[in-house]
């Protein structure tokens, strides 16, 4: 037995030793040659010195083509506290027009008027109560006002119509009451008042007192004033003093006295023969 272990054993190698003697024949035919470009390491930097090469049959693929080198990055600090514009020559600057607008929104509007001064803005002086004592002429708080630009129509003055005269003074200073009402008075007159009659603007609220006595005919422009041309207005409609004599023919008679008026006694006592004579009814004083 152990004989025939040892035979078969020897016939084994020699079987073993053909076998891989006829594997390394199959696998050296089988190999194929490996070609390997050379590539110049100062050319890398440059990438446009690197020519293409005819491409070769190899199962390697081809290394991939070098990045460019990115440009340094190169930067200052700058001081906010110390820039300025560059210094420039006087002649190389012009200076030209501004450019047309781009519409008519982007024009400039006309300038506003100037504020008109009210009764309330300006340095005057508030008369309450005022009395009229004549067309153009105003007592109160102490003050005797004329009322500046015109002239004032007494009250005593008459007026001629048509040969017909009228008390168009008196009628003159009813109407100016009428229109004033008892309502404050705003004049350009000092603080305090004095015995002097002072000349002044007058207005009421927004009212032009002046400007209502001319254009209504309750007084006459003074010479040069800013009222000339309401006076002629006035005239020219026959307003108030130029106009005619109120017609009084309308308004009832007075009643005619039906008899003598009774004479009033010297005493309301009884008297008898002079002396007077005390009641009887009265009682008798207490002691």
């Amino acid at each position: 037995m152990r004989l025939l272990q040892t035979g078969l054993a020897a016939l084994a190698i020699p079987v073993m030793a053909a076998l891989v003697v006829a594997g390394g024949h199959t696998v050296k035919g089988r190999e194929s040659a490996v070609t390997v470009d050379q590539i110049d390491p100062d050319a890398i930097s440059d990438p446009g010195a690197v020519t293409a090469q005819e491409p070769a049959t190899s199962a390697i693929p081809a290394p991939a083509a070098p990045q460019p080198p990115k440009p340094a990055v190169h930067s200052r600090a700058i001081d906010p506290e110390t820039v300025a514009p560059p210094e420039l020559p006087d002649q190389e600057l012009e200076r030209v027009e501004p450019r047309a607008p781009l519409s008519d929104l982007a024009l400039a509007g006309p300038p506003k008027p100037p504020k008109t001064k009210m009764p309330g803005d300006w340095n005057g002086t508030k008369l309450f109560q005022p009395v009229a004592t004549a067309a153009g002429l105003i007592e109160a708080k102490g003050f005797a006002v004329a009322v500046s630009g015109v002239d004032v129509v007494k009250a005593d003055e008459t007026c001629s119509d048509e040969g017909k005269s009228w008390a168009c003074g008196a009628r003159a200073k009813t109407a100016f009451r009428a229109f004033l009402r008892g309502r404050a008075v705003a004049c350009a007159v000092p603080p305090e008042g004095g015995r002097d009659t002072i000349s002044a603007e007058c207005h009421i609220g927004n009212q032009d007192i002046g400007q209502w006595l001319v254009e209504n005919g309750w007084a006459r422009a003074a010479q040069g004033g800013p009222y000339v041309e309401a006076e002629n207005k006035a005239r020219t409609a026959r307003k108030g003093i130029f106009g005619p004599a109120p017609k009084l023919d309308g308004l009832p008679a007075l009643p005619a006295a039906s008899g003598p008026a009774p004479v009033a006694p010297d005493s309301i006592l009884p008297a008898d023969g002079g002396d007077v004579t005390p009641p009887t009814d009265q009682p008798a004083p207490a002691q």
